[in-house]
This record gives structure tokens, sequence and C-alpha cells, in this order.
């Protein structure tokens, strides 16, 4: 009796709202296509230390509202194991498996591709709340973390009027600022500084003139987005997360926001206070649209599989779901859309 094709799926990277909607409809659809569908822990560690699962129709149900990932997640890349490639191509022939989907941002989905150049056959799913991934307009989880930046904005606005205060926020975004953007955007902030805007001396004090101009019209306070990635004067840049030779520290160096807080009050004279919104932003109950967008990727991929169509990634063109490939995915982010901080910009201070 001839075996059911099967298929494995993953996660990788930092988790984010969305994943376990992304897995519910890969694997549900998979299974009404006939398929097996083993869940791989952990990334691509689950294949080198053989940690997986079958998942059935009853294991991925009621999960499309939970955040996080049941498969666990990490960064664990084979090409930096030794015969780290034999080994995964060695625990798929056991597992029989006939293709991998992968979700991922934009290291690992770039880490997918080599992995695709070494033979495997693999679909990719973008997710990750920066929305950096080329190719496809939005990724699982961003508009998530754009709801949870904006409503702390919301809530910070409350303090600041109540004591005449400068409120800065620091969103995530280390090298790209899209949430930074779009929450500030619909919160209506005074100031938004992105990483794709290098915050110049000249820059800098336009920001504190125009903070200044604000309390002379007799609006007594101010909201500030900073994305983590925003470049000021004589500040090294932070470390790009993905990059495996850095570690994460338990007390790291003041975020940008708290230098770029104690610059305004020192130049403006404003009472100024700092909030961190830091891991909040990828926790938590994903929103109706990263529900649907999982949704709909999780069952584009499963289509790419049948097609064969392997080394593809699930996008989102305005509003139809399509197969890109990985290749024009690979090593690269995509920075934000200046127009749409051009139409944030029309609103500061």
């Amino acid at each position: 009796m001839d075996r059911k094709p099967r298929i494995g799926i993953m996660t990788g990277g930092g988790d984010c709202p969305g994943l376990n909607a992304a897995i519910r409809a890969s694997a549900k659809t998979a299974i009404k296509e006939g398929y097996e569908v083993i869940g791989i822990h952990n990334g691509w560690q689950g294949l080198l230390e053989h940690d997986d699962e079958i998942l059935t129709w009853v294991h991925t149900s009621g999960i499309i509202d939970r955040g996080g990932t049941i498969l666990g997640t990490s960064r664990v890349s084979p090409l930096r194991v030794e015969n780290g490639v034999q080994r995964v191509h060695d625990r798929i022939n056991v597992l029989g498996l006939d293709s991998i989907v992968a979700m991922g941002g934009e290291g690992s989905l770039s880490l997918c591709y080599k992995m695709y150049q070494q033979g495997i056959p693999i679909v990719g799913i973008p997710k990750t709340i920066d929305n950096d991934v080329r190719e496809t307009d939005f990724s699982i989880g961003f508009q998530t973390a754009v709801q949870i930046a904006t409503d702390a904005l919301d809530r910070l606005r409350s303090t600041a009027e109540s004591h005449h205060r400068v409120m800065l926020l620091e969103v995530m975004g280390r090298n790209t600022g899209w949430i930074a953007t779009y929450a500030g955007m619909s919160n209506g902030a005074d100031e938004i500084t992105i990483p794709e805007i290098p915050l110049t001396e000249e820059r800098l004090e336009v920001l504190c003139e125009r903070l200044r101009k604000r309390r002379a019209k007799g609006i007594k306070f101010s909201i500030v987005v900073v994305a983590e990635g925003t470049q000021l004067p004589g500040v090294i840049a932070p470390i790009p997360e993905n990059n495996p030779e850095i570690k994460e520290t338990i007390a790291p160096k003041p975020g940008v926001a708290q230098i770029l807080g104690n610059i305004i009050q020192e130049r403006t004279g404003l009472e100024t206070r700092v909030s961190t919104l830091g891991y909040i932003q990828r926790g938590g109950t994903p929103v109706a649209y990263d529900r649907v967008l999982a949704t709909a990727f999780g069952v584009k991929a499963i289509d790419l599989v049948k097609e064969k169509k392997y080394g593809e990634m699930t996008a989102l063109h305005g509003t139809r779901i399509v197969g890109v490939p990985l290749g024009k995915v690979a090593n690269g982010v995509k920075t934000v859309n200046l127009n749409a901080y051009g139409v944030a910009k029309r609103f500061f201070a």
C-alpha cells in the first residue's frame, strides 16, 4: 500500500502573533488534500535533534487565536552546525518528507533559500512584526504589533496631557521603522523617528524646535514614537537581531529613546519621560487581520507544494495572495515606504 505524501511544517526566528493561525491553515489544508503532516519543533533544530510530531486535525484545532507557536522556534542554522545540511537531508529521508513549509522573517527566509539551494524542497511563509520582508505588502504579525503599539501610545497620551510632558515610546524596528510609522500615524504622534532617516544634528534641532513651538501654541504635551534602530549623532547603531555572533545581554545599554529623551529635555527644558514597549509587541492574541492573512498564506503554501513550486514564498500583493521566488527575498530588508511616512509627517508638532 502506497503511503500518503508528507509535509513538514516549522517556525523559525522570533515568535509573533498569527503563527498558530498559519500552522492551523497549512496543516488542515494539507490534511484535506491527502497529506500527512509532521510538525517540526523549534525550527531547523528539530530536524537536527529528531524532535517532531504528527499534526492531526485535532492537534491544530482551537489555536487560531493563540499567540506564539505551538511548534516552538529557534534561530539554529544547519549551515553553522557540523554536517548540518547532511543531517537535515538524512532526517527528511527518515521522516519521508516530500516538502517543508517554513515560516520566518527576513533572516529565516534567507536561510530557507540557502537550504533550497542545498536541495531541500521548501516553501516559505513570511512572518515578522517588523514587516521588513521583501516582495510582500504585509507579513504575519505586523498588524498586531501596530495595534499593541497604538494602544500603548493612546494610554501614554493621557499621562502626557495630564502632566504636560513630552512622552517618548520606543518600539521595535532595528533596521526598519514600519511599526513606528504605522503606530505613530494611527495615534497622531507629534514626531516619529525611524532608521531609514538618520536623525542628524540638523534634524535633531528641527525636532526640538517643533516641540518648543508646539508649547508656544498652547499645546502642553507631545508624543514621540521612536524606532529602536533610529540613528542619532555620535551614537552607534544597534546590532541587527539576526547577527548570530552577538549574544543578548541582561543589562543592555540605554535605548535610543532614552538617549533622545535626555537630549530633548536638555535642549527644550520640557519635562520628558520615556517608555519602552519591548517584547510585549510580539506576544498575545493576533488581531483579526493577522488571522486572516495567516490563513490565506497557509492555504497558498499548500497550493505551492501541490504545484511543486519549491523555492517560493507566499506573498500579499494588493488583495492577491501569490507566490514569489525566495531568491528575491533573501539577504535584504524592505524599508519603510517614505510616501506613507510623508503622510504621518504632515501632522508633526
